[in-house]
């Protein structure tokens, strides 16, 4: 009922406003502790389209109040060479709004693009969008790709969000389905993410509840695909909530 009240009173304060050019939006809207709750897209793309900016940098530098993040973890990919050499297939898990999918189709235009995504809304527009193949989804599984089909695999901001056993489930498909060469790219939230002023930021926060944000130590990373012949390229640190995450990437042998 407040839900609705909220919502009533929204819209009757924006129908007073609107010849003024001015809309109310609650920036707060978004839970990020539940996974399930996906970035409101209409109010996304209306203001995103209102600021005159692209829909990731929009939420980058509005919702998130980090402005190049996504830009910035590209760039330090590009460092580690995972651009360097043509890729015909990408894939990745959970793009939501694209904006990782954005920079990515600028930067090296595969000619195909794969996604893993849970929200028909995103899913539908991200088709519309960038001619993607919007895949089933089941949470666990890369079921639609071939074997040794993908030149780049990618999952940003979804290991820090789910539980263990799922992204692991996740990591060997994700070796799978990427050929020799090939890259494997995620970040998750590990112990160079976890001193004790971040972790009394995160206490201190609004977030107590769900899978986010979770963490996984970088040594059961390096060791998982180490086992399956991936060598470990290179991390870094990106911003995420209260804290960072690491970005990691790992080429099959």
């Amino acid at each position: 009922m407040r839900a609705q009240a909220r919502t009533m009173i929204k819209r009757a304060i924006n129908g007073i406003v609107a010849p003024l050019g001015i809309k109310v939006v609650r920036q707060h809207d978004h839970d990020w502790s539940d996974t399930r709750n996906f970035i409101p897209i209409d109010d996304t793309l209306a203001e995103a389209k209102r600021r005159g900016m692209s829909v990731g940098d929009y939420i980058d530098e509005v919702m998130n109040n980090i402005p190049g993040a996504t830009q910035s973890t590209i760039s330090e990919l590009q460092k580690l060479g995972v651009f360097a050499k043509p890729i015909a297939t990408a894939l990745e898990i959970g793009p939501g709004s694209g904006r990782y999918l954005e920079k990515i189709v600028s930067l090296c235009a595969p000619k195909r693009y794969e996604i893993y995504e849970t929200s028909k809304a995103w899913a539908d527009f991200l088709v519309r969008t960038y001619d993607v193949v919007h895949l089933p989804t089941d949470g666990r599984t890369l079921s639609g790709t071939e074997t040794a089909s993908c030149d780049l695999v990618q999952a940003y901001k979804v290991f820090s969000s789910i539980p263990f056993l799922p992204s692991i489930k996740y990591w060997a498909e994700m070796v799978r389905v990427t050929r020799p060469g090939g890259f494997v790219i995620f970040d998750i939230m590990t112990e160079a993410c976890l001193d004790v002023p971040t972790a009394e930021r995160w206490i201190a926060s609004s977030v107590d509840n769900g899978a986010y944000p979770a963490s996984i130590p970088s040594s059961v990373a390096k060791a998982f695909f180490a086992h399956r012949d991936c060598t470990f390229v290179g991390s870094f640190l990106t911003p995420m909530g209260e804290g960072h995450t690491e970005t990691f990437a790992f080429q099959r042998k």
